[in-house]
């Protein structure tokens, strides 16, 4: 569960609703069906007309991203991983791992590792892995902008709201009061669209940003460990390659491991 998500909005609404009735403003005002239609089914239409089918069906798997987070191997444990794949090598050649590697759970990881083992060139492999990510960050990329375009769809679709509650309500102007309640009314069209706009869709693209990031250099380090484990390197000299995409704070050696078990 990826507990900021959660947290993010509860917060969001909670400043935006405290906030209001902080300013004196009444909550009931909220309660307004036109204004919620205007902005998300208008937001719904304007992501429609400017994706392809195919990537707005990606939509529900991207919130459940944002909301579920992902599950990646610890790049520790992906280090200890790749220097115990490098001592059964040193011991038993590379045909060896292919009894492991056919457990991994990860299609990135265990397709590298199966090019290894099957003998394949150094360069085919590196090749083939770096465009599958290159694939992958077009595709997160793709995903991205839907929200981010969101963001910006949303803030004008309340503006166009708040024109639309503008005009209703000066149709009639012989209830004053009637008036400034419809007034009022009219700009919570705005308020929802810059509410989604900024504390949802621009915030949720740039987390999904952060995670395909995050995915990319778990990918380059598993590239890494591959390559080094098809040259021979020793299980020593993997470790100090596949530290450096550790932070300094967070590193272990495997003979610290080894102390602690």
């Amino acid at each position: 569960m990826e507990k900021s998500t959660l947290i993010g909005i509860i917060l969001g609404v909670a400043a935006v609703t405290i906030g209001m009735v902080l300013k004196g403003a009444s909550l009931t005002a909220l309660i307004n069906p036109a204004a919620f239609m205007i902005i998300i089914v208008g937001t719904a239409a304007s992501l429609l007309n400017a994706f392809p089918m195919e990537q707005i069906k990606a939509f529900p798997q991207l919130m459940k991203r944002i909301f579920k987070g992902q599950e990646l191997m610890p790049k520790q444990d992906l280090l200890t991983f790749f220097v115990e794949l490098s001592q059964t090598a040193r011991r038993e050649g590379l045909l060896a791992l292919e009894g492991r590697v056919a457990d991994v759970k990860d299609p990135f990881l265990r397709n590298g590792l199966m090019m290894v083992v099957d003998g394949m060139d150094a360069d085919f492999v590196s090749d083939v892995l770096e465009a599958e990510i290159i694939a992958m960050e077009e595709r997160h990329r793709s995903g991205a902008l839907i929200f981010s375009q969101a963001g910006m769809y949303a803030p004008t679709l309340g503006v166009l709201g708040a024109v639309i509650g503008l005009v209703a309500a000066l149709g009639n102007l012989e209830d004053i009061e009637a008036l400034g309640h419809s007034i009022a009314a009219a700009f919570i069209a705005t308020l929802l669209g810059i509410f989604t706009g900024y504390v949802m869709w621009h915030p949720f693209a740039n987390k999904l940003k952060m995670l395909s990031k995050e995915e990319v250099e778990l990918r380059k380090m598993m590239i890494e460990g591959i390559l080094s484990l098809q040259a021979g390197d020793s299980p020593v000299a993997i470790e100090s390659k596949l530290q450096v995409f550790i932070p300094q704070s967070r590193r272990k050696s495997t003979r610290d491991r080894d102390q602690e078990g």
